[in-house]
């Protein structure tokens, strides 16, 4: 019996394969290796352009209130991210006034020494500058690919993006206020507001460890890419925290507490930004209490050279570039697959510029034969995590999926 369901499964799914090769006029080379439930990223199209204030028209809008846009892979090639299209996931809506020369920025907190307020003039000149790439990814970036669906902005690849942010940094801020022995973690308050139009409830204020509070590349930033922050991605002020969802990194920022317990703040509890502390089957239903706050995001990579559907000729060379990025000290290697996972190649990879940057990788392919192809990429880190090949654990929201990244490419 099961070696005829075997059978079964194998004629259905060579059965699919050459209707599927038969869309593209083509055959799928390696296509016995594409893992059990996944069609080729040649059927999809992730492209529906619609304009936002201060953005690309070429973003992709999932949401306009509140407003969530992301960024076609092939969009990100650039080494930072150009302003107008770094992807953009509100939970709120943005102020609709901003006066720089009276915006402020309070720090308070049973576990602050004294709670002091600081105009933006007077951050810039009482603390040094810094100007650092990070890259921020929204933790739900990939949750389009869960199944079952998860609830939420169904991203693709696009909500990530890596600028140069300038401004001070928190713990400088944080040890002028001082900070007492019992600290825990810090929170944000933004002037965003609810989508109800309540001002008692606030869009969004979480935060993180106190440690992480405290890290170099930790920033209160004004600045992307040497001109203002876009008012979609926070304009005057906002907090960057590398290596951690972008969920952390305040917008409209006007409050830091400082506190003696784990944040409670709008979405840091029940199963907002969190996961479940053990592995679940898919679907499973996971109560508030058994589940854990995301802290590190995953090694993941992204392939932005060529874009997805790119034809070349019979034995011409294809070069592909991309980035690379992990909340550890760095991303280690990039690999390349063209037969579906079962052979990787090594690609070249540079250096990053700080800690949290993500690092451009590249590699020149030459095909077997003609037909249809997946270059797939994979990411290896510091601490020796590497990305899945396919879906990574599920949970409820639909976070941190790394799973690797694949373009089709047509040899004809």
């Amino acid at each position: 019996m099961y070696n005829k369901k075997q059978e079964r499964r194998t004629f259905l799914k060579n059965t699919l394969l050459t209707g599927i090769g038969a869309y593209f006029g083509m055959p799928i080379v390696f296509g016995k290796n594409l893992p059990a439930g996944m069609e080729p990223i040649g059927l999809s199209d992730i492209e529906y352009p619609l304009g936002l204030p201060g953005k690309s028209d070429l973003l992709t809008v999932l949401n306009d209130r509140p407003v969530n846009a992301e960024t076609a892979a092939h969009l990100l090639d650039d080494a930072l991210t150009p302003n107008n299209l770094f992807f953009v996931r509100n939970n709120g809506l943005p102020p609709r006034k901003v006066d720089v020369n009276t915006w402020t920025l309070t720090i308070e907190g049973e576990s602050a020494m004294k709670a002091k307020t600081f105009t933006l003039a007077e951050l810039k000149s009482k603390f040094k500058h810094y100007t650092q790439n990070i890259t921020l990814e929204c933790g739900g970036n990939g949750r389009s690919e869960f199944n079952p669906p998860a609830k939420g902005n169904q991203w693709s690849t696009g909500a990530v993006g890596c600028a140069a942010w300038t401004g001070v940094r928190l713990a400088d801020v944080l040890k002028e206020v001082g900070v007492k022995s019992d600290a825990v973690y810090i929170g944000y308050y933004g002037e965003d507001s609810h989508l109800s139009g309540d001002p008692n409830k606030d869009a969004i204020s979480r935060g993180v460890p106190i440690a992480k509070a405290m890290e170099n590349e930790s920033m209160i930033a004004w600045a992307m890419n040497g001109q203002d922050i876009p008012m979609l991605n926070g304009h005057p002020l906002r907090l960057v925290f590398g290596g951690y969802p972008a969920s952390c990194s305040g917008k409209w920022l006007s409050k830091i507490v400082i506190r003696d317990k784990v944040h409670d703040g709008q979405k840091m509890t029940g199963k907002a930004y969190r996961k479940p502390c053990k592995p679940v089957a898919p679907g499973t239903k996971v109560a508030d209490e058994d589940m854990c706050i995301i802290e590190r995001m995953p090694v993941k990579s992204l392939i932005t050279y060529p874009k997805t559907g790119a034809t070349i000729k019979t034995n011409q060379s294809l070069p592909i570039r991309g980035h690379a990025w992990t909340s550890a000290d760095a991303v280690k290697a990039v690999e390349y697959s063209i037969d579906f996972g079962m052979t990787w190649s090594t690609c070249l990879l540079s250096q990053s510029s700080n800690k949290y940057a993500w690092q451009q990788f590249s590699a020149t392919i030459k095909f077997p034969a003609p037909g249809y192809y997946e270059v797939w990429a994979r990411a290896i880190d510091t601490d020796d995590q590497t990305q899945p090949m396919i879906l990574p654990g599920w949970n409820p929201k639909g976070y941190l999926n790394n799973a690797c990244h694949r373009i089709a490419v047509k040899v004809a």
